[in-house]
């Protein structure tokens, strides 16, 4: 056996490897080592072959999977490295893109938590200038004002499958809001229009199903719980009336947040309830 070989331990130890990893490497064809004893077992290496671990860990840091690299590494083919790498910026551009969306999800939440602690009192109303705003949205296909708590927890879940096959994340599905035609509001003959998310600007200029609300002036009331939309809508449509405002565009019922922290057994949901006014 040469005098100058490497043992594995060494060797794992001057590339900052395990033994495992260097075992590894062998079984899978990646690195095998220079002389194998005989009646040990033991791995020696030549000083030399840290050139290709150093390659193989540099392959890793492109996110290469081993199997990827020894494909690499047998073929020695320029053109399949290239092609790997640009499989692997696609998918990391994927992954950021994600991320991104994910993080304004959350940033979203938060947003959504703060004004639920700084929102005015329940059953007041108000008069805010709310920004623009994007939704994906689908038809709703029951009125469950017709109905209870229950009948909206079915058509919630049937929204959420629905919102996954499309593809968005789960993060997405909280929030919800859904709306009702104007006219029907004014009349208080509450009919459920569409189901819908808020959702990120970013995704309007990549989807064609996301649609703008726009921004306004905006009667808003605050209600605890599924079951104090109705009277929050009586009253909010008595403070436009009293106010001589006029109603232009969808009743909206927004969820702001759902604290079920202390009741497992319904939805705690706090709601923002908003219709567009004009000043007559």
């Amino acid at each position: 056996m040469d005098k100058d070989l490497i043992p594995i331990g060494k060797m794992a130890s001057i590339n900052h490897v395990s033994i495992a990893t260097l075992r590894l490497y062998d079984h899978m064809g990646l690195l095998k080592p220079r002389f194998v004893d005989g009646q040990t077992n033991y791995r020696y290496y030549g000083i030399e072959q840290n050139s290709r671990l150093d390659l193989i860990a540099y392959m890793k840091e492109l996110d290469m999977s081993l199997s990827e690299i020894k494909a690499v590494l047998d073929s020695k083919d320029l053109a399949l490295i290239e092609a790997i790498l640009i499989k692997k910026n696609e998918q990391m551009y994927h992954q950021i893109r994600d991320l991104k969306l994910r993080q304004d999800a959350v940033e979203r939440s938060i947003r959504s938590i703060e004004e639920f602690r700084k929102s005015p009192t329940p059953g007041i109303p108000n008069l805010q200038f709310i920004d623009r705003r994007y939704v994906f949205k689908k038809k709703c296909k029951s009125n469950f004002y017709e109905g209870n708590l229950s009948d909206y927890e079915k058509a919630l879940l049937e929204f959420r499958n629905e919102l996954i096959a499309s593809g968005f994340s789960y993060i997405h599905t909280y929030n919800v809001g859904t709306s009702v035609e104007a006219k029907d509001f004014l009349s208080l003959s509450l009919r459920a229009k569409d189901i819908f998310i808020f959702v990120e600007s970013q995704l309007y200029k990549e989807r064609k199903d996301i649609e703008i609300v726009e921004s306004g002036m905006y009667a808003c009331i605050y209600g605890e719980g599924y079951d104090s939309e109705k009277s929050c809508a009586e009253e909010l449509l008595s403070f436009c009336s009293r106010m001589g405002w006029k109603v232009i565009g969808d009743y909206i019922c927004e969820v702001l947040t759902e604290v079920n922290l202390f009741d497992e057994k319904q939805r705690s949901m706090y709601l923002r309830i908003q219709v567009p006014v004009a000043f007559e």
